[in-house]
């Protein structure tokens, strides 16, 4: 990848993350949030992960932005009205900046042994299609020449991360019961407000 493209993404990547906070209005802070997506989505496609830059378009941007757009329409939400401040909010969120610079800072100081990325040249893929059962379709693309990115990513997953890939299904599954049980609360309580004003 070309480094003016690198910085071209990764500026449009900021500047949508920068936009979902600086915008009051949440319709325009979640297509904010689609520029970033697309940004990071180019960033994947330049590195030659092409199947995580399309699932980051098709999902994140596709699907759940989606989602996001239907929920604040449905919900109605206004602008954020200014409010007045007492500081404290913004002491936190500045001394969280900070350490995530100072972590990203120790993290990139890290010089790292393996640091470059091997080419992707046919001794190389069959090198590491030794690493993988000699029927399995991993090793046969490999051994042909190709990089079967889907299929390296699915046995990345479960096998080398299976248990957070199981622990992250959980977490969303609580969530989506906790939103459900939320809503059925509050039309509840709106209901019980009506009758109560009809009765007045």
């Amino acid at each position: 990848m070309p480094s003016y493209l690198f910085w071209l993404f990764a500026t449009i990547m900021l500047i949508g993350a920068c936009a979902v906070i600086a915008f009051r209005n949440p319709v325009s802070s979640a297509l904010a949030m689609v520029t970033s997506f697309v940004g990071l989505a180019a960033l994947f496609i330049g590195l030659s992960a092409f199947f995580v830059g399309i699932i980051q378009i098709l999902v994140y941007s596709g699907a759940i932005m989606v989602l996001f757009l239907f929920i604040i329409m449905l919900l109605d939400l206004k602008d954020e009205k200014k409010r007045a401040s007492n500081g404290a909010p913004l002491f936190a969120g500045l001394a969280l900046v900070v350490v995530f610079f100072i972590q990203l800072i120790g993290v990139l100081g890290n010089k790292l042994p393996h640091q470059s990325a091997p080419e992707l040249n046919h001794e190389t893929l069959a090198t590491a299609a030794a690493r993988f059962p000699a029927e399995g379709k991993i090793a046969i693309s490999l051994n042909d020449g190709r990089l079967p990115d889907v299929h390296l990513i699915g046995h990345t997953l479960f096998t080398e991360y299976n248990l957070p890939l199981q622990i992250l299904g959980v977490l969303l599954l609580v969530a989506t019961i906790g939103v459900v049980v939320l809503s059925k609360k509050s039309v509840g309580s709106d209901a019980s407000v009506q009758s109560d004003a009809s009765k007045s």
